[in-house]
């Protein structure tokens, strides 16, 4: 059995995780395929990005929605910036692993091992699945599910709501470029027990930004945020 076949057989434990019961099922079927997979197999002519494009708009706007109306007092900057941590792209990746759907998603072999673009991946497919949801429902209907998942979630996340620089350069490389950067070590200085990491941030062979911190994890926001300093978005 070819995967695409083997996913169509799979749509009703899908369906299960996602307490929905799609009407048409060949947009839940949709929502699945990666471009990667359509120069590997006959069966397959269309993939996911439209219903990603359309997911991403029906985000943005549930999201607007709902800030607008549950934080009265929060100011049009506050919720630009909330905005953009519900809907990053490694937010969305969270939200598809919690849903355990990552296994589902048909990719291409090269896709399969290239473990750089699996955060984008999985972003894209969960923004795939929203626009499917609208077009088999309705907005209402992407709201009561994804808000009935997650909004447990994006409470504590706008409760206590940390800048996240790495996926706001990563959104604006994959949104403007289709492209991801890439960090590296390129200094350790002091003790074992008293590190101090230097890294640079880099897309393609163009250093971006460069950071220095106690941690990896802390000097590579440094050197994301560095970047999009140069860059003029924040």
């Amino acid at each position: 059995m070819s995967p695409y076949s083997e996913l169509k057989f799979q749509l009703d434990e899908i369906e299960q995780k996602l307490g929905i019961v799609f009407r048409d099922k060949e947009l839940l079927l949709l929502a699945f395929v990666h471009r990667s997979v359509l120069n590997e197999t006959k069966e397959i002519h269309r993939h996911n990005e439209r219903l990603e494009f359309l997911g991403d708009c029906v985000l943005n706007l549930a999201i607007t929605e709902y800030l607008y109306q549950k934080f009265a007092d929060f100011s049009e900057g506050k919720l630009s910036f909330l905005r953009s941590l519900l809907i990053s792209y490694s937010t969305c990746a969270r939200w598809m692993e919690k849903l355990s759907l990552g296994s589902y998603i048909l990719l291409g072999k090269g896709e399969q091992t290239q473990m750089r673009g699996k955060e984008s991946i999985l972003a894209n497919t969960f923004e795939a699945l929203l626009g499917a949801i609208f077009l088999d429902s309705s907005f209402e209907g992407v709201k009561n599910f994804f808000f009935s998942h997650f909004e447990e979630e994006i409470l504590e996340i706008c409760k206590t709501p940390s800048h996240n620089y790495k996926a706001d350069l990563q959104d604006y490389f994959q949104k403007n470029y289709q492209k991801v950067p890439f960090y590296q070590v390129v200094d350790e200085i002091g003790p074992d027990h008293a590190k101090t990491f230097q890294i640079k941030v880099f897309l393609d062979e163009q250093e971006l930004g460069v950071g220095l911190g106690p941690s990896k994890k802390e000097a590579e926001q440094l050197a994301a945020k560095e970047a999009l300093v140069k860059l003029q978005t924040i």
